[in-house]
């Protein structure tokens, strides 16, 4: 039996799982959200582990579990901003890196080749960066800990992280543009 297919159906439960988070946060039901949004954190580890594991990747799941990601932050980001529990200048950061590694990629498959998702050790620490950040603005929020400064801190390295994975991806993305580009015109 071919089970290659169940890292990607963990990736749709993570995307699932947004709404029911999303309405947590709205309802000030903290525990409740910081529990599915560690669920959601353990399902994005599980998928790795087993289509790595097992050879179970898939394109489709290379670039479902980027989105299902991307889905998770945006929405999460953008309702504890609205909240008023993040400021505004962080989560445009957030969205404004995510947004240009998309369009990015888009472009790339439109006008270069099929794009491989391949995550950057910077790009893995921003996504640590983003999670911790979530994770204790909400605990915060909902317990009174950690401390302050702790978000500050966390919320540097957010935006620090963002742009500096962001500019990252450009630069990487760019170069193997212009090498697939230089490789067309070398062949005609």
């Amino acid at each position: 039996m071919n089970w290659r297919w169940i890292p990607n159906a963990i990736c749709l439960v993570r995307i699932v799982l947004v709404v029911p988070i999303v309405l947590q946060l709205l309802a000030g039901n903290y525990a409740v959200a910081l529990a599915l949004i560690l669920l959601a954190g353990a399902s994005d580890g599980l998928d790795g582990f087993l289509a790595k594991t097992f050879n179970w990747r898939t394109r489709i799941g290379g670039l479902l579990d980027p989105i299902a990601d991307k889905l998770l932050m945006t929405a999460v980001f953008l309702t504890l901003t609205n909240l008023g529990l993040v400021p505004i200048g962080v989560t445009a950061i957030v969205l404004l890196r995510d947004v240009v590694i998309v369009l990015g990629a888009i472009a790339y498959q439109l006008f270069v080749e099929p794009v491989r998702g391949r995550p950057t050790l910077i790009s893995k620490l921003n996504t640590a960066c983003q999670l911790c950040f979530v994770v204790f603005v909400i605990t915060h929020s909902g317990f009174a800990w950690p401390p302050e400064v702790s978000l500050l801190v966390l919320g540097a390295a957010v935006v620090f992280t963002s742009i500096v994975s962001g500019l990252n991806y450009v630069l990487h993305w760019s170069r193997l543009a212009l090498r697939a580009k230089q490789k067309t015109h070398m062949a005609v």
